[in-house]
């Protein structure tokens, strides 16, 4: 278990973050054993109910059912209660834009909005039970909209703005949607994309209402009786709404995801489960308290932002930043800038996004006062200790614990992850379940030994978990019940548990390699590439080779200063085996200046894949934030 015994570091709570902290004794794992009375606790503690439920839990596997008969509202959860509690007057939100536009919006500016847009959603004809697809980038009429929706009752699918015209049509299409947000246009690093014409193109043909908010006006074309403005149509709206009491088991959104065919599919989310969950998650793992303020850098279209920016935040009255931009526009400084002047506290942020900052250099930090920050945390993928460690040293100055958390869209809230008053930390290791929760490493024969590679198996229902796919009983089932049982749920990541118990995840099993019969996760490469310092990241995937059946080739950005070369190359294939052993040791180096990436961070190694294996077909490139990086890695690697 090389990949995980080379790092002996361990990072134990600071003192004075722990006599703080919320959590501060493992005893919680041990009272967590009866799961069902702990989320009792918590569903009682943190969430407001119209009407107490008559039964935590209801197992039909594989489809759980929480919280029999309670009956709530999100929106009210979110936003009436602190208003009725006095802090009608706390920030909500700090909206900072691209160009450093800045918007406040306290409690009550969102329930009046909210109540507003709920209202203007009722007289365009949206009732209880009626999805909304919302395609809007990260303004703050994007979370309006969403309480809005969960205000009256309607589901919503948020659509990430940077995916295409035909990605939004087929989830609206699926989602049976005859509402959608969209915009005129938006900037991105300084450059006006025109949203309108998108949105147009995804809709055109299909029996749909188009609100559109005003944000880039520029220029758009607004068909007579299916477009209408955002602006216009609030101008008339009343400021209360009655929020729709709503079943704990009513859904609450649908979350599409891409399905191992390529074909998106809607992850089923519903109403209180899933609340309990994110609350508890989000006051345990991130320790949040009254005086944060809190910054999650993830896009509101993805479950980080349902989650983490929207649900979790919002139902414990925190203050949060929202941001519109880059990490590095205009300048290379830009997050640690918004760091400076909101003084965050709590930084949420992806491996990708982390690893990015390492290769800008750690001067863009200095630069500015990030000493506000307390604590830190990971999303995304799995994080390697190299940057964890650089997280930790550069951004966190040696105080603030890192929650490297673990999980995913069906999951709904944090499933792996440290809570950072009782936790020791190690670099590269999401720790252990969070209480209540019971994760397995298995394979066809069962449980396998510690410091063995399986598949990473959650044996125990838990509030937030997926409901279903929308209108798809079959692929749920095949998907994520089929492989260990309906008891079992199967989360398709590998995973090595350690002698301590803790959990290290691999990366999907589609991304594990079979070396002459050794199975060798891609994410154990890359951990070992980026440990050179010459690499600020890297990316590993499978080619066929005749002798092997597969051999690894890398894909690597160096970080500045550093040249490629022959002799570089080399210098990396040898390190890689003397870190994890000759198995392991790339094929080939490939030095490229960046790599496929979605907006949310996530490395595209399909694509990756693809090119190195020489397919014809490149595949879909759409949902990428740098399409045009995949022609410059084609011709790097055949002129």
């Amino acid at each position: 278990m090389k990949e995980v015994a080379q790092e002996e570091q361990v990072f134990p709570p600071p003192e004075e973050f722990k006599r703080k902290a919320w959590v501060t004794d493992e005893s919680v794992y041990d009272e967590a054993e009866d799961y069902q009375s702990f989320w009792e606790k918590r569903a009682e503690e943190l969430v407001d109910w119209y009407q107490k439920w008559d039964q935590v839990l209801e197992k039909d596997p594989p489809y759980y059912k929480w919280f029999i008969n309670g009956k709530l509202n999100i929106s009210y959860n979110c936003l009436d209660r602190w208003i009725e509690r006095g802090q009608g007057d706390k920030i909500a939100y700090l909206w900072e834009g691209e160009e450093g536009e800045a918007e406040e919006y306290t409690y009550r500016d969102l329930y009046r909005e909210v109540n507003r847009f709920a209202n203007v959603l009722k007289d365009r004809g949206v009732k209880k039970g009626d999805v909304v697809a919302i395609y809007l980038p990260m303004v703050p009429e994007l979370p309006i909209a969403m309480l809005a929706c969960a205000r009256i009752g309607a589901p919503h699918t948020v659509v990430f703005a940077g995916f295409s015209a035909g990605s939004l049509r087929d989830r609206v299409i699926d989602a049976g949607a005859k509402h959608v947000i969209t915009c005129d246009g938006y900037t991105r690093r300084g450059k006006m994309l025109d949203h309108k014409s998108k949105s147009d193109e995804a809709v055109d043909g299909l029996d749909v209402q188009c609100i559109v908010v005003k944000r880039g006006n520029n220029q758009v074309n607004m068909q007579e009786g299916r477009d209408f403005w955002w602006h216009e149509l609030m101008e008339e709206a009343e400021e209360e709404c009655e929020p729709q009491v709503m079943d704990a088991e009513d859904l609450l959104f649908l979350m599409y995801t891409s399905g191992t065919t390529g074909k998106p599919k809607g992850v089923m989310h519903t109403t209180g489960g899933y609340l309990v969950g994110v609350a508890t998650t989000m006051k345990w793992v991130f320790d949040v308290k009254d005086d944060d303020v809190y910054w999650c850098t993830a896009d509101i279209g993805w479950i980080t932002g349902h989650s983490y920016i929207v649900y979790g935040p919002l139902a414990l009255g925190v203050t949060s930043v929202m941001f519109e931009g880059t990490p590095d526009y205009p300048q290379p400084d830009r997050w640690w800038e918004i760091v400076e002047k909101y003084g965050v506290t709590i930084l949420y942020t992806a491996p990708t996004a982390i690893r990015m900052c390492m290769k800008l250099g750690e001067q863009w930090v200095d630069k500015r006062d990030v000493s506000s920050l307390r604590l830190l945390g990971s999303v995304g993928e799995p994080i390697n200790p190299e940057a964890w460690l650089w997280y930790h040293r550069v951004v966190g100055k040696g105080k603030c614990p890192i929650v490297d958390t673990w999980w995913m869209t069906e999951t709904g809230m944090h499933i792996i992850t440290p809570l950072p008053g009782i936790t020791n930390l190690k670099p590269g290791s999401a720790t252990r379940p969070f209480p209540g929760l019971k994760g397995e490493i298995r394979d066809a024969k069962g449980v396998v030994p510690q410091g063995q590679k399986g598949d990473l198996v959650i044996s125990r229902p838990w509030p937030s978990m997926l409901r279903g796919l929308y209108n798809a009983h079959d692929k749920y089932v095949e998907e994520y019940w089929s492989k260990y049982g309906p008891e079992r749920y199967f989360t398709g990541d590998g995973a090595i548990q350690d002698e301590d118990g803790y959990f290290w995840l691999l990366g999907r099993v589609g991304d594990v390699l079979n070396v002459a019969g050794h199975r060798l996760g891609t994410a154990e490469v890359e951990s070992a590439l980026v440990e050179h310092p010459a690499v600020a990241e890297s990316a590993v995937v499978g080619i066929p080779h005749e002798l092997k059946g597969q051999v690894p080739f890398a894909y690597v950005v160096l970080r500045k200063g550093y040249q490629g070369s022959d002799d570089l190359k080399k210098e990396l294939i040898k390190h890689v085996s003397k870190v994890i052993g000759p198995t392991a040791r790339p094929d080939d180096v490939l030095f490229v200046e960046d790599l496929p990436k979605t907006r949310s961070g996530k490395i595209m190694r399909r694509i990756l894949k693809n090119i190195a294996s020489g397919e014809q077909e490149i595949g879909d490139i759409t949902t990428l934030k740098n399409p045009e990086i995949v022609d410059d890695i084609a011709r790097k690697l055949r002129p």
